[in-house]
């Protein structure tokens, strides 16, 4: 059963939007209060929505298989759960060839890209490793050209 893990998913798109569109304007910004950008939401709500899918996920370890799409992925262990992200990004890549900027392809590549992101995630978390440490592994490469960054992988 997909729609388990996608009902969270539904929610937490729910929290975005209602975090962008409840964030102040200029005008109703307090000046003891530090305006926040949409950018910097955005950023909140992502960490948010990861932090809360990563809990989920987490529980899933525990949860029946019979109930879980993500529980069956655990007991099936990691080279399963690894064939799914590859499977995955073989079709997201697929979508990204097919987008030209139609509603439709866009919204398919989107639809896989969550997918390539969600196994993406149950893989960390089946590793025991979370999220966050992959957004603080970004986070230190800002203000790094990419080129040394790469460069400083080779070594």
């Amino acid at each position: 059963d997909r729609q388990g893990p996608y009902r969270a998913g539904a929610a937490l798109q729910d929290l975005i939007k209602s975090r962008i569109c409840s964030a102040p304007t200029d005008s109703e910004t307090v000046r003891s209060e530090p305006h926040q950008s949409e950018t910097n939401i955005v950023a909140t709500v992502m960490s948010d929505v990861l932090t809360k899918l990563a809990r989920v996920l987490e529980q899933r370890k525990s949860a029946d298989t019979g109930d879980s799409y993500v529980s069956g992925l655990y007991a099936k262990g990691l080279n399963k759960i690894l064939e799914k992200v590859g499977e995955e990004a073989t079709e997201t890549i697929l979508a990204a060839k097919e987008c030209q900027g139609q509603e439709e392809t866009e919204h398919q590549l989107i639809h896989e890209t969550a997918d390539l992101w969600f196994h993406t995630l149950v893989m960390l978390s089946y590793l025991d490793l979370q999220p966050e440490q992959v957004l603080e592994e970004l986070e230190k490469r800002f203000n790094i050209s990419g080129l040394a960054e790469k460069a400083s992988r080779q070594d």
